[in-house]
């Protein structure tokens, strides 16, 4: 099926939103409840329990009973109440990822609470279009009442949204914003809930618009996503000319190595080489990994290396994820480095394994 397609519906008993761009599955999310005391994305406030000078950080308390760890300790004290933004998921047995640059996230704008000013995507480029866009912000800021230290960036979707809809919601985002922001003293609380899946699916996938949104039952199997889905829980993943690779997440990193099958060829194994790591971004966005991520490559002379420098580096320049890209070791294998900000999806179906719940199962 052509085109940019959302799908909602439910997955292990979890709610879930799909994106398929020409009948591929390019991003999933599902509820985590259940593996993280607080979700990605979650506005809470939390206390200062210890400085951990060698760590370059602090150690947080935050709602739940959650431990957060925040790299920052420019003028802290233990005791203090600041208000922080959960980043990602932790790793076994570590404490939260949090941060202080804290954004109330919308379909048309971002508010950013000390990073004042009106900021249009600089995917605009039409002048005109972009006063108007500035001047709505500035409206919906005063209208708001913010303090000056509070800023708006306008998003690209905020070009193509209804004018009264787009003002409405920076409006409301920046009254959010405010409000959130002066609740600074106390003890752990929890302040904004993170975005559920389907509201998540609203705003990061608004840019290019969809061309349609099935949220019927059954959406899923009728569009594939389960049976892609199940291809996902799988280490091995195929890769043309009869070559694969496998993605295997092990307690220290994730391992990915390139087999070429049955033609071991320089030409085949460059080109198994390539398709993977065109791919790389896709898989380990759906398969919700991070951290270090150590690829084994198929044996290829070393003049073909920078060929798949040029690959990874364009295919994750599209990637939104923040990841760094190390380069490659002694022993000829490739390094990166990628954030963790998301629930594995292996994880999520273990957890609610023997619950009866299957993948498009309202």
């Amino acid at each position: 099926m052509k085109g940019r397609v959302i799908v909602l519906d439910r997955l292990w008993g979890r709610e879930a939103a799909a994106l398929i761009v020409d009948g591929q599955l390019q991003d999933l999310r599902l509820d985590p409840g259940g593996l993280t005391p607080l979700s990605p994305g979650t506005i809470c406030r939390g206390v200062v329990d210890r400085l951990v000078k060698g760590q370059g950080g602090v150690f947080l308390r935050l709602p739940n009973g959650a431990r957060g760890f925040l790299r920052d300790v420019k003028g802290m004290s233990e005791g203090q109440a600041l208000i922080v933004q959960v980043t990602g998921v932790p790793e076994e047995g570590k404490a939260l990822p949090v941060t202080r640059r804290v954004l109330f996230r919308g379909r048309s704008a971002i508010a950013t609470p000390a990073a004042p000013g009106v900021n249009v995507s600089r995917r605009i480029r039409d002048d005109a279009e972009c006063d108007r866009l500035k001047a709505l912000g500035e409206a919906a800021l005063a209208r708001a009442d913010a303090p000056e230290d509070l800023g708006l960036v306008l998003r690209t979707a905020a070009a193509t949204e209804d004018e009264a809809d787009a003002a409405e919601e920076m409006a409301t985002l920046a009254q959010l914003a405010t409000q959130v922001m002066a609740d600074d003293q106390g003890g752990p609380e929890l302040l904004v809930d993170a975005d559920p899946p389907w509201r998540a699916a609203w705003i990061d996938w608004a840019d290019p618009g969809p061309d349609s949104v099935d949220d019927s039952t059954g959406a899923f199997d009728a569009h594939g996503v389960s049976e892609q889905i199940d291809a996902l829980l799988r280490d091995d993943l195929l890769l043309p000319g009869g070559a694969r690779a496998t993605i295997e997440p092990t307690r220290a990193l994730v391992a990915v190595d390139v087999d070429t099958g049955p033609d071991n060829s320089p030409a085949a194994a460059l080109k198994a080489d390539i398709a993977l790591a065109r791919d790389l971004p896709r898989q380990l966005r759906l398969r919700g990994l991070g951290g270090q991520v150590v690829i084994d490559f198929a044996p290829v002379p070393k003049r073909d290396r920078g060929t798949l420098d040029q690959a990874l580096r364009a295919a994750f320049r599209a990637d939104t994820t923040e990841t760094t890209l190390i380069g490659w070791t002694a022993m000829g294998l490739y390094e990166l480095s990628r954030k963790r900000d998301r629930a594995a999806l292996a994880q999520l179906a273990a957890a609610t394994a023997g619950t009866g719940s299957k993948a498009g199962r309202r």
